[in-house]
């Protein structure tokens, strides 16, 4: 069901970008392909005004895991991608009014990253609860695909990390198939986090949501050797 547009929703998405808290990344050539080939990558350093590490989380959603991680770790960057300007004027502004300096909100599909992100500058990857696209005829989709996990290398520094939660066991299952064909060494793979839950763990809106229900949560780290 198509999510119905937000009252206000330019002017929401305005605000929050002369804020200096929200990008909105437009690409006129919407073939990805032929449009990361033209470089237009972001002053990382002036837009946080530091050199601190970067970590990024695609498919930020409403802001919960983003906003909490940053204002745990104040002396990283964290670069908070989703693509669906419902959700992410909701998460910008939940990060305005926290005063989260460290926090950068992007609006851009995963597929064009690579164009605006410089090589080998993210130090951590967070991929919580992405879509699971059921669908075979939709894999490709799926954001541990073999095509996003070829933009991630380019943008993970060496020995940098993945860290893969889900509620979907055959999700899971293909992400773990996508990664090792890849190359990527797994590690900590966990088929039901909240049984032993890491101290450190930030739960996301749905993490919540299906725990309550019940359901088990599914969680991975992964690197490459290099």
């Amino acid at each position: 069901m198509r999510m119905r547009k937000k009252a206000h929703l330019e002017e929401r998405l305005e605000k929050c970008v002369e804020s200096g808290r929200l990008l909105i990344l437009n690409c006129e050539d919407r073939n990805f392909v032929t449009s990361v080939k033209t470089k237009e990558y972001l002053d990382l350093e002036a837009l946080f005004g530091n050199k601190n590490p970067i970590v990024m989380e695609i498919g930020a959603g409403k802001g919960q895991f983003a906003c909490e991680l940053a204002g745990r770790y104040p002396n990283i960057n964290i670069l908070a991608v989703e693509r669906t300007a419902n959700v992410i004027v909701e998460a910008a502004e939940k990060g305005i009014a926290l005063g989260l300096k460290n926090l950068m909100f992007l609006r851009c599909d995963a597929e064009y990253l690579e164009k605006f992100i410089p090589d080998g500058v993210v130090t951590r990857l967070y991929l919580n609860f992405s879509c699971p696209f059921p669908k075979k005829s939709y894999a490709a989709h799926r954001l541990t695909h073999h095509k996003f996990l070829r933009i991630y290398d380019k943008l993970l520094s060496p020995g940098a990390q993945i860290h893969q939660k889900t509620d979907n066991r055959e999700f899971f299952e293909f992400s773990i198939n996508e990664l090792s064909g890849y190359g990527f060494t797994l590690q900590n793979v966990c088929l039901d986090l909240h049984a032993n839950e890491p101290e450190d763990n930030i739960m996301t809106e749905y993490e919540k949501r299906f725990t309550e229900m019940g359901k088990p949560i599914y969680r991975l780290e992964a690197y490459l050797k290099r």
